[in-house]
């Protein structure tokens, strides 16, 4: 297989919207909805805990697969280099999306992580582990992508050395997954980032709008209400 065959079906398979279909499932564009991003956290937000786990199992799979089986069939020297280069075109894929016509996809965290745990499984284990103490510190889901995101690279250098192109390449995808929160950001610097699991999580970007014009379509009032259930689920557990 020519290598630019290998880089179309890594960038096909990240363009799989795994978020946006499992909204259209259930008659919701998550564009319009929640915090208006298609990943796996804005599905757990306006859809729940399984679609939200399932979404996010597709997202690390398109980025696991393109690189643990695409570069065996690539008709070139160093696959090693291949098979990142295929990762990052599935990283491409999910943020800028063809069958969306390129329009935005997710943050691409998701998408990265399955990348790297096919690239470098220990050090995304190291990773995946700071993400998880940090977001059951903080409940920032923000926060937590971008400390794993950080931790990565430091891993890597740890394990393999500043010379490998897999540290390089972590480094680039730090820094992109940096300019990808750039908003959640801004709001926690400025102490304003919605912490997960609330109700201040779940920003409805279609509510909003409705209520600003007046109007307000039954997919509107039927978040509304899960949004609504949920809060008053998470009351009686704030106050304990």
């Amino acid at each position: 297989m020519h290598p630019a065959a290998g880089l179309l079906i890594a960038y096909l398979a990240g363009s799989i919207p795994a978020a946006y279909l499992a909204g259209r499932l259930r008659g919701v564009d998550l564009r319009k909805h929640g915090s208006g991003n298609l990943g796996a956290t804005n599905v757990v937000r306006v859809l729940g805990m399984k679609a939200g786990i399932t979404v996010f199992a597709v997202d690390v799979a398109k980025g696991a697969l393109p690189v643990a089986l695409l570069p065996q069939w690539v008709a070139a020297p160093r696959r090693d280099l291949w098979a990142i280069a295929f990762g990052l075109a599935a990283i491409f894929g999910h943020v800028r999306p063809v069958f969306l016509l390129g329009r935005r996809g997710g943050k691409g965290v998701a998408t990265a992580s399955g990348v790297f745990f096919a690239l470098a499984p220990i050090p995304m284990v190291i990773a995946l582990t700071a993400f998880t103490l940090v977001f059951y510190a903080s409940r920032y889901v923000s926060l937590a992508s971008l400390t794993g995101a950080v931790v990565l690279p430091v891993a890597l250098a740890v394990t393999r050395g500043p010379q490998s192109p897999v540290f390089v390449i972590s480094t680039l995808v730090a820094a992109f997954v940096f300019w990808t929160h750039r908003a959640n950001i801004g709001r926690l610097r400025r102490g304003e980032e919605h912490r997960f699991g609330t109700r201040a999580a779940a920003p409805d970007v279609a509510v909003a709008t409705a209520t600003d014009s007046g109007e307000a379509g039954p997919v509107d009032r039927r978040i509304r209400r899960r949004l609504d259930d949920r809060e008053r689920r998470q009351q009686p557990r704030e106050g304990r």
